[in-house]
């Protein structure tokens, strides 16, 4: 694997070395934790994510790896090497030094100018694209959150966390319900029930449009904590403020017309029936294209008046903050 320029395999000893005994742990989740490492030589800064609980064997950890370690994108973050020995399952990748996408769009002291915004959009639309369609595998993500998409020392966007990604055949477009996981809030209706479609990449547009309309909105699309109770859930209230500005009503917010362009391609992406979601390649043509262009998408399930709110909608308001606190450990 090694010799066809995929990831290096390192012993446990070596990433203790690498690691520094595990002296600087840069975050925690459901998988385990990474720690930041540096390898020699060169000093090469890498973010080390140790798994626990693996539920696949030796053979198909190291399958897996050797497929993703073939990745190479702009947008995607690189496989350095492994660690699998005997129980122990670690990943290094390379280091990104300015953190997770959250903690820029979520913070006013830490915002992009909407030409930033639209640029990593893009970008990021770009390396989920790569993952559905630029390997032998296609790669569904399945967790595409702000948390997952990590930005390098000149912001560029990568889509990050694979250690639970799976891999499909490209002309396999249907997915076994086993394959469920991801964060509440971004998962696509269909992961809860099928009578929504079949788990499939359009799966990852669903998460990459709850994504977008974050990062629009500055703010998590259930918020508990908005003043205004009609704001409590950003994807329902933009959609009616950008349904008044098209009727010609007068509407009480300005928005910029990248901020508008991004909440459009947003609100195509959480469409309830996976059929009428755009694919990624679309997205992108979408995130290039001119706003006269686009058109309004049909009002999203989840947008509907608050006397029609279903038990979806409830699981979903209800446990949007269920990872947070996970997520910003």
């Amino acid at each position: 694997m090694q010799q066809l320029g995929g990831p290096s395999r390192y012993a446990y000893t070596d990433i203790i070395a690498i690691t520094g005994h595990f002296r600087d742990r840069l975050g925690q989740g459901g998988y385990g934790s990474v720690y930041k490492g540096i390898l020699f030589p060169g000093n090469i800064h890498v973010a080390i994510k140790m798994l626990i609980n693996s539920k696949c064997n030796g053979e198909e950890f190291i399958s897996e790896v050797s497929t993703i370690g073939r990745i190479h994108h702009v947008n995607v973050v690189r496989l350095i090497g492994f660690c699998s020995e005997e129980t122990r399952r670690a990943l290094v990748y390379e280091y990104m030094p300015n953190g997770s996408l959250d903690r820029y769009i979520f913070s006013s002291e830490k915002s992009f100018s909407w030409d930033m915004l639209n640029m990593i959009a893009l970008g990021i639309a770009r390396g989920i694209n790569y993952l559905h369609q630029g390997c032998d595998m296609q790669i569904l993500h399945f967790d595409i959150k702000p948390h997952n998409i990590l930005l390098d020392r000149n912001f560029v966007p990568k889509v990050a966390d694979f250690g639970l990604a799976k891999l499909y055949p490209r002309d396999n477009s249907f997915v076994p319900l086993s394959a469920m996981r991801g964060t509440v809030g971004y998962i696509a209706p269909e992961m809860v029930s099928r009578s929504f479609g079949v788990i499939s990449s359009k799966s990852d547009v669903y998460s990459f449009g709850m994504l977008l309309l974050e990062m629009a909105g500055g703010r998590r699309n259930a918020d508990p904590n908005v003043t205004n109770s009609s704001q409590n859930y950003y994807p329902s209230w933009v959609y009616d403020r950008l349904i008044e500005q098209q009727v010609g009503e007068i509407s009480v917010i300005n928005m910029h017309e990248l901020e508008k362009k991004l909440c459009i391609i947003g609100l195509w992406c959480i469409q309830m029936k996976s059929h009428d979601r755009p694919t990624m390649s679309e997205v992108i043509e979408m995130l290039q294209s001119d706003i006269n262009v686009l058109e309004m998408p049909s009002r999203p399930f989840f947008c509907d008046g608050q006397e029609q709110v279903s038990a979806l909608d409830s699981y979903y308001l209800s446990s949007q903050l269920d990872d947070i606190e996970e997520d910003d450990e």
